[in-house]
């Protein structure tokens, strides 16, 4: 429901409810008035009559027509006498047939006289009655009526400047900066919010631009380089008289750099906008071919460590990643398994249903690691639609990766 409606479903409702309210004291007040009038009337009558009684030794006629003298309380009707009987002190009754009674003693000791009025004929509330709710009811409509038409007009003074803001809004994007979201708002609230959302915009703007130049700079300088090196590296490699042992290392060099040429790419890729969107469709990408081009990569460094590599991993297991993501997982995974793990133990990749489980001994959660951390990690297996979990126990450190 928008808030135009809302303002006007409220509004309504109130008014509703407070003209219900008063057309109910209204009628309880006619009621009333009404009552006390009888009451008055027979109070004024039992003083006559007490008075009259004290002077001639017997009581007068009644002042009314419609007010009955009972000298005693065998004389009264069946339906007062029942009620008399279990309520002494009532005043008021309501017989059968319509009719309606107020009554009261006379100051006697044994309290035998009555005096009673039976006012259904004198009754000026009930015959009306239903007049009197018709007229409120449409009183109360009409109320509710201008109600919904003040608050559809204090609804749209309100919601017209929300609405133009929300539009405004909705057509700000990255790339398409607006003037002014605050152009031709007043200095209410809904002004203020505009204001400050130009300056959030504003700043937003730069701050993208910043990347984007950063982004641009960072690719070209980067890349060339890399392809530099790595073309330097295969004119070295394809020289017929390096010696074996050179050309081991040449082509330990050769697969790092085409691996750091990959990293730049895959991260440019994940500081733009939509280019590893979750929902993506990846085709299945084996694990072991890349686990084993790691490990020939970093076969000098992997010889220095004090622990060893246990693959559980058969041809078949594949997760459905980008390529480029699975390979910098890998690096950063187990580059954190060699660099914190723990001394003379192993480290183990093998799967676990459907998720790669790279587990090494380790007593504290890696801050560090060799490559990337894992934050990027993280990032990067979010935006390919990917899962990471992180598991401590036993003195030993399990990263799983899900797709």
């Amino acid at each position: 429901m928008t808030l135009h409606r809302r303002w006007m479903l409220a509004l309504a409702l109130f008014t509703g409810v407070v003209t219900a309210l008063f057309g109910l004291f209204a009628m309880a007040f006619a009621y009333t008035v009404e009552d006390r009038f009888f009451d008055r009337l027979l109070q004024q009558e039992v003083i006559a009559q007490n008075a009259y009684r004290l002077e001639h030794g017997r009581w007068r006629k009644t002042g009314a027509d419609f007010i009955v003298l009972h000298e005693s309380a065998a004389s009264l009707p069946a339906e007062l006498a029942q009620v008399l009987a279990l309520e002494p002190n009532r005043r008021e009754v309501a017989g059968r047939g319509g009719r309606h009674y107020h009554l009261r003693a006379l100051d006697q000791p044994d309290r035998a006289s009555w005096l009673v009025a039976e006012v259904s004929q004198q009754l000026f509330v009930r015959p009306i009655r239903a007049q009197l709710l018709a007229w409120l009811a449409g009183w109360g409509l009409l109320t509710v009526a201008l109600a919904l038409a003040l608050a559809w007009a204090l609804a749209r003074r309100i919601s017209a400047p929300l609405e133009q803001l929300a539009r405004r809004v909705a057509a700000a994007s990255p790339g398409q900066h607006p003037a002014s979201v605050a152009q031709g708002l007043g200095n209410d609230e809904v002004g203020a919010v505009a204001r400050a959302f130009d300056a959030l915009l504003t700043r937003m703007h730069d701050f993208i631009a910043r990347e984007q130049a950063f982004t641009r700079d960072a690719s070209h300088e980067l890349r060339t380089p890399l392809a530099v090196l790595l073309l330097g590296i295969e004119r070295l490699q394809a020289d017929a008289a390096m010696a074996p042992a050179a050309q081991t290392t040449l082509a330990a060099l050769h697969t790092s750099t085409l691996w750091m040429q990959q990293t730049v790419s895959t991260l440019l890729a994940l500081s733009r906008e939509g280019e590893m969107a979750v929902g993506k469709t990846h085709e299945p990408v084996a694990v072991l071919p890349l686990l084993e081009q790691w490990v020939m990569a970093h076969a000098n460094w992997l010889d220095q460590q004090s622990l060893s590599l246990d693959v559980q991993l058969d041809r078949q297991a594949r997760l459905r990643l980008p390529e480029p993501v699975l390979q910098l997982v890998l690096a950063s995974l187990l580059g954190n398994a060699f660099s914190h793990g723990r001394a003379g133990g192993k480290v183990r990749v093998d799967f676990e249903g459907q998720a790669l489980c790279i587990t090494n001994p380790d007593a504290d959660t890696p801050q560090a690691s060799h490559g990337f951390g894992l934050g990027i990690v993280q990032r990067m297996l979010a935006a390919a639609g990917g899962h990471f979990e992180l598991e401590q126990h036993a003195g030993t450190t399990r990263a799983r990766v899900k797709a």
